[in-house]
């Protein structure tokens, strides 16, 4: 059956410990309490640099049995400008360990800087460079772009031609495409205020809600915006992935269990 994960970004974050995590809770034991309040993290320190397979296994075993982690792949693969050449940032980012994490591995961010346009040639390029299947399992990826470039039929066949997800990301400074070209959705939510105790106001939350459900039975919320003329529905149901990013980040905790309560109703 289709899943609908609500997560944040990483797990250490100092403002945590004056609200989320316990009070004189060690930080070697962050991952596991934040493991086991909301049902996905997404790793933000394969961006930046390389993790040690022992990283990878120890995350793994201190999460409970159905957790899943999303991974950022590296920047050096994805903020160069010719994409072709990232092969060799792809396979050390794979060869690094983070198949150990085994079935808590969910999908696979690819974030493009600001600076990347839409070329049709440069992007399928990268995009066939990313492995559909290692070890005999197969490999969710997604892509985030910044440029409103990318709002355009053009990329959105690109990405359904691979059964590559677009990251559909709430933020003033992102271009606002809600097109599904995957079997799973990617949400990045990123307008928590910090005057809201849970980051996003309880009318939106009840409307991100509403839209992981429709997504996740196989539809299409009436209510987002398309860059294709074509909406993809289906007859199976999508697994939903949605993380609290940025924004008032003290926030992220409280906005993804209260958008997980609201789910839940």
């Amino acid at each position: 059956m289709a899943r609908i994960r609500i997560g944040i970004g990483g797990w250490v974050y100092a403002p945590w410990r004056s609200g989320f995590y316990p009070e004189g809770l060690p930080q070697s034991r962050e991952l596991h309490y934040a493991s086991r309040h909301v049902t996905s993290i997404e790793i933000n320190g394969t961006f930046y640099g390389t993790q040690k397979p022992t990283s990878f296994r120890r995350w793994r075993d201190e999460t409970p049995n159905d957790f899943v982690f999303s991974v950022k792949g590296p920047r050096f693969a994805t903020h160069r400008r010719l994409l072709a050449e990232a092969g060799t940032s792809i396979d050390r980012f794979f060869s690094s360990g983070v198949l150990e994490l085994g079935e808590k591995l969910g999908p696979i961010l690819w974030q493009f800087p600001a600076t990347t346009r839409f070329d049709p040639e440069n992007i399928a390029a990268f995009l066939s460079l990313l492995p559909r299947r290692l070890d005999n399992r197969a490999l969710r990826h997604v892509v985030e772009v910044t440029h409103q470039s990318f709002a355009t039929p053009a990329f959105i066949d690109l990405l359904r031609a691979g059964g590559i997800a677009v990251a559909i990301v709430d933020s003033p400074d992102r271009p606002a495409i809600h097109d599904i070209t995957a079997d799973f959705v990617y949400a990045r939510l990123r307008r928590s205020v910090p005057t809201e105790p849970t980051g996003y106001p309880p009318a939106a939350l009840e409307l991100w809600a509403n839209r992981l459900r429709v997504w996740s039975v196989g539809g299409e919320p009436e209510d987002v915006v398309h860059s294709h003329p074509r909406q993809a529905t289906s007859e199976k149901g999508r697994d939903c992935f949605a993380y609290f990013i940025s924004g008032a980040k003290e926030r992220a905790p409280a906005a993804a269990q209260r958008l997980t309560e609201f789910l839940s109703n």
